[in-house]
Order: structure tokens, then sequence, then C-alpha cells
């Protein structure tokens, strides 16, 4: 084939391709085609898969066949064996390894420019890609690896602090960009690599200070980084289905950090820098300094209070997922609609490990989407809500953030489930949340605690239901 012609079709699917992911995004946006628009976009991306290979500059299949096997077969693997519940450790994970790839393109460009022009300074084009996806993804990586590592529980998920954080890590900062500018114009091999060493030290250090309940908000924030990451490599190598992926993953990512701030009243500089959720909270006690009161129900009572409800609000949280509860709720939900109780499912933006964790936990139980209420639409519902199951939940659902200003939650927009006229809260014990603050929604008289396994719960109460 003529090799101008190739060139004209590779870019023609390159557009092709680039139409799919946008479109797949749109579709993502809403429970209703997610799933449609994740298959468009995978099309789109074996459609860039293909026509990247049929490049004219591609000496060898061999090792590009190799990779795609064992991508491929790790990908297939990983898809059908991770739990629900290792959701946002894995898109952590898959975060991170985007980011190193950019980093390692960065490199490998960096050594080939070295190997011809040794002592000479690179294109301003080229270096800035190099500066910005090497720094950058790196970063990206380690900081994405941590973060994997806090939701998986291998390191704790308090923040970790050490004396003269900020300042050493603005030090580290600024040394590694150093390098990177002076390698850039002094081509030589050692200096980018240094660059990258402490940008994989930098990124390890920012984010053992961030505590698990801003991980939501850090992962969206690292996804932006990794796509632009993504971009400047595309720069880097003239390729421009490459710029455009890594610019819509930047641009959606910044736009999900910023509503994810937004929906827990934090700045992004506050949740990268401010440690939060480092302290235990004590017991709440009341004005005398007495403990305040717990009360509890039994599922049997709870089935019948829930039998004879007009309208029902379910609240998920983590809890939810961690105890695989999904399709005990969505056949409790299905109960109660058949007996001609109003239920709904009350979603805060922030609950669960990352953007969306809920809304996904709910699809894989095919609870239908007009069931899901964002919080804007839940919250005018509550005064009317004669029961609301909290199941999982806690800081997205405790009060001080809208009543008690000396709070660190406060301004933080929640469920306002208190309105409703009785709360049933499911919890293993009285913990607080990731937040590490006590929850005096669990004292208020009109809350009952249901403690225990939050699926061994429902599925008893499900059985109660049927009784009644």
């Amino acid at each position: 084939m003529d090799a101008a012609l190739r060139a004209d079709l590779i870019q023609v699917a390159y557009l092709v391709a680039a139409f799919c992911f946008i479109l797949g995004l749109r579709w993502l946006s809403s429970p209703r085609t997610a799933r449609k628009g994740n298959l468009v976009a995978a099309v789109g991306m074996a459609i860039a898969l293909v026509a990247t290979v049929a490049d004219a500059s591609v000496e060898t299949y061999v090792w590009i066949a190799l990779a795609a096997v064992v991508g491929g077969a790790v990908g297939a693997i990983v898809a059908r064996r991770v739990q629900m519940t290792a959701m946002p450790q894995l898109v952590a994970l898959l975060n991170g390894l985007g980011g190193g790839a950019a980093a390692l393109i960065a490199l490998a460009e960096y050594h080939r420019e070295s190997a011809s022009h040794a002592g000479e300074s690179l294109p301003p084009v080229l270096a800035v890609g190099v500066m910005f996806s090497a720094i950058v993804g790196s970063i990206s990586f380690s900081g994405s690896i941590v973060a994997f590592a806090k939701l998986q529980e291998l390191l704790p998920g308090r923040p970790i602090t050490w004396p003269g954080q900020k300042a050493l890590n603005a030090i580290g900062a600024a040394v590694a960009l150093g390098l990177a500018v002076y390698a850039s114009f002094d081509i030589a091999d050692p200096l980018l690599w240094v660059a990258v060493a402490i940008a994989l030290v930098l990124g390890t250090a920012a984010v053992l200070p961030i505590g698990g309940a801003d991980m939501p908000v850090v992962i969206a924030f690292l996804n932006a980084c990794t796509g632009l990451a993504a971009a400047a490599t595309g720069f880097m190598l003239d390729n421009t289905l490459l710029i455009i992926a890594g610019t819509l993953v930047g641009a959606s990512g910044t736009l999900l950090t910023k509503l994810m701030g937004d929906a827990m009243n934090r700045s992004l500089a506050n949740v990268l820098f401010g440690a939060f959720g480092g302290g235990g909270a004590a017991q709440a006690t009341g004005a005398s300094g007495e403990a305040l009161p717990v009360l509890e129900i039994s599922p049997s009572d709870l089935a019948a209070q829930l039998v004879y409800a007009r309208r029902v609000s379910i609240v998920p949280g983590y809890g939810l997922a961690v105890a695989q509860a999904q399709h005990p709720v969505r056949e409790l939900a299905d109960l109660l609609g058949e007996r001609g109780v109003q239920v709904s499912f009350a979603i805060h933006p922030v609950a669960g490990r990352m953007p969306g964790h809920m809304n996904v936990l709910l699809a894989e139980a095919d609870v239908p989407y007009d069931q899901l209420l964002e919080m804007e639409e839940a919250n005018p519902e509550f005064p009317q809500t004669d029961v609301v199951l909290v199941i999982g939940a806690n800081d997205v659902v405790n009060p001080a953030a809208r009543d008690d200003p000396s709070s660190p939650l406060h301004g933080m927009p929640i469920l306002e489930v208190d309105r409703a006229e009785t709360v049933i809260v499911f919890k293993r014990s009285m913990a607080t949340g990731f937040a590490g603050i006590e929850n005096l929604l669990f004292h208020d008289p009109k809350t009952r605690m249901l403690f225990g396994d939050a699926r061994k719960s429902l599925v008893q109460l499900v059985q109660e239901v049927q009784a009644v």
C-alpha cells in the first residue's frame, strides 16, 4: 500500500476512534447508558490499536503481539475475578499503570535522542512533552500505587505525616523540575532518570499524608494527571489520537475532581495538604458528660415497620459494598414495592471509595435506574419519608456537617436523613467513618441501630418481611 494512503487511512481510523471515545464518555455520564458507553469506548480503543500497529514505522510485531496477549489475558482475568469492593483499588492501580507508561515512553524517547544528539538541546515541543510526561507520569504512578495500598489496607488509611513534610515535598518538586529542564537543554541520560526517581518519591510522599476519606478526590485527581501525561506523550510522539484521548481523560478527571471537592466542601489544596481524618473520635457525650444513648431494633420489629410504611429510602455506603449486600437490598426493595411501598435509593456523590461506586454496585444487582436519586433529588423527599435505611454509610449522613460549625465536616453537603420520620442504621459497631468523626445521628431519638453484618441482617430482614 502506498505510504501516503496508509498514513491517511490511519488518521481516518484515529478520527473514528476519537469519536468513539467522546461518545463513550458522554454515555458513561448516565447509569442507563453506561454499559453501552463502555462498549463503544472499547471499540474505539481496538480501532486505535489496529491503526497504530499498521503504521509504517513499526519494524517488528513480535513484542507488540506478546504484549497484547499478556495484557489481554491479565485484563480478562482481573475483570472477571475482582470483586466490586475492590473496584476502587483496581481503578487506582490501572490509573497508575497509565502514568507509568507515559513516563517510560518519555524516558525511551529521551534515550533515543541522547544516542544521536548528546550534549545538544531538545526541540521545544519534544522537550515539554518529555519533561511533563516523565515528571507527572511518575508522580501519578507512585501516587496511585500508594492510593491502591491504602484502599487495599496494605497501608494505614489514616494520614501518615512527618515533620517538614510540605517543605521537603516542595524542594523535591523544584529539584525534579530543575533537573528535567536542564536535561532538555543538555541531553544526558542520567539527569532525567534522577528527575524521575525524585518524582516517584514525590508521588509517594504526596499521597501518604492523605486520609481514606479523601481517596475519591485523590483518585479523580491522579486520573486527571495521567490523562495530561498521556496528552503530553501524544505531542512528543506526534500522535493525534493520544493527544485527544489524553486531553479527554485530563479534562474529565479535572472536572470530576472539582465536583467531588464541592461535594465534600473541600478545596483540592485542603485535600492534598490538609491531612484530614488523622485523629480518632471520642465517645459521644451529652452536656453533663454522660454517654449518649444508643437505641437498637430487631429485624422482626423493623420488618413490621417497613411493611406498613408509605415511603422508604435506602442510603448505601461502603459498608454495603464490603458486606456484598447489594443483592439482598434489591430483594428487599422488590418485596416492599410489591406491597405498595414507594422505595428509592439516595446516592451521595462521595459515598464509597471512588466516584460512582454506589451506582455501579446497585447496577450490578439490577436495581432500576429510576429508583436511584442523586443528593439534590433525595433531600427534599426525606421530610415525607417514613423510614430511611442507612446501610454502611457514615460521614455522608452526619448532621454535624450541617449544624456544627466546629466540626471538620462543616459545610459538606450531606444526605439529610435526620429529617425523615425514622432512621435505621445498619452497622457492625459504633466505629466512626473514614473521617474519624463521631456521628450524632446514631444517638438521635428517632434513630435505631441494627448491628451486625449488613448482608446477614438484610437476608434476615427479607425473611421477616415475607413472613409478615
